[in-house]
């Protein structure tokens, strides 16, 4: 067997080992951490758990000086873990490989840190264990200031049909633009009727797919609005002045915790979606007010033309 075919299958710290650069580098490392987790591109790996395994080797710079013993100065295995859970937390996802990565960059972060491997393997999905391997280094990683956690925080309005078909929208557009605040839009379904499956998750699908068809509407009504349906979206059109209209599917469908209104309580559901996102408020215009809200909720009604 080539060297190169027995690193590939060996653990991740005997990689790094053989690729260091020149300099003495510590490492740390964690092994075979298995994780019950909902992951996977495939239908069928919805709504179920699957054993995910994680390797991860870290290379950092030595200390200099006497160590003291004291765990504040170098990279606790308990950051490792973390970057694993939070990743895990943040939301669904189809691929290992943006965990991977995800995880990687997390951990690169660390000031200590100098190069990540990351090795991540489905346990379940087949006779043998099925993965990805990457390795990353410190200068392939954005600064602190380009972490999602720093996203702006929008100003969220709820639009009813009524109000998708005011005379007053491109009036009420407006005057949101001037709050020089990001705007995301929420709808609900369209009036149309809708297919009646009688079973929860293929309904929930149907009910979804109904509020994006009512986004499309409202982007057609007013050109500035910009249909969106993942975070990645979101984020660039909220630092970039862009106006969203949510399409709510794929980040309902992939959140780990996730709403607990269905989409046909819309206006619930663009309130989970307004805590989820850090909205400073949510204005609901022609539509009521749901209950238990964790952000601040304004009423306006559709007559109302100045807001």
């Amino acid at each position: 067997m080539t060297t190169e075919i027995r690193l590939a299958f060996a653990h991740p710290s005997e990689r790094a080992k053989a690729t260091a650069e020149k300099g003495p580098l510590d490492r740390i490392s964690l092994r075979d951490h298995i994780v019950e987790v909902e992951i996977g591109a495939f239908q069928a790996e919805r709504g179920t758990t699957q054993r995910v395994c994680f390797n991860v080797v870290v290379e950092v710079r030595p200390l200099t000086g006497p160590i003291d013993d004291d765990v504040d100065r170098i990279l606790s295995y308990d950051r490792v873990t973390e970057a694993i859970a939070h990743e895990l937390a943040a939301e669904r996802l189809n691929l290992l490989e943006t965990l991977a990565v995800r995880i990687a960059e997390r951990i690169l972060l660390e000031p200590q840190a100098i190069r990540a491997f990351v090795r991540v393997e489905k346990l379940d999905r087949g006779p043998g264990a099925l993965g990805v391997e990457i390795v990353r280094g410190r200068d392939q990683v954005a600064s602190q200031e380009q972490l999602p956690e720093d996203r702006p925080h929008p100003r969220l309005v709820y639009l009813s049909n009524a109000a998708i078909e005011s005379a007053n929208l491109a009036g009420w557009i407006d005057q949101m633009l001037a709050r020089k605040r990001p705007l995301v839009l929420c709808v609900g379904a369209h009036d149309l009727p809708r297919p009646q499956t009688g079973h929860r998750m293929t309904q929930r699908r149907i009910d979804l797919l109904a509020i994006e068809q009512n986004a499309w509407r409202l982007a057609a009504r007013d050109l500035r609005c910009k249909v969106v349906a993942t975070r990645t979206e979101l984020d660039w059109a909220m630092k970039n002045g862009q106006i969203c209209v949510w399409a709510p599917s794929k980040i309902v469908l992939d959140a780990v915790d996730g709403p607990s209104a269905a989409p046909s309580d819309a206006v619930a559901l663009a309130a989970w979606f307004a805590a989820t996102f850090q909205a400073g408020e949510m204005m609901v215009i022609g539509a009521e007010l749901p209950d238990g809200a964790s952000v601040p909720l304004r009423a306006v009604p559709v007559e109302q033309a100045i807001l």
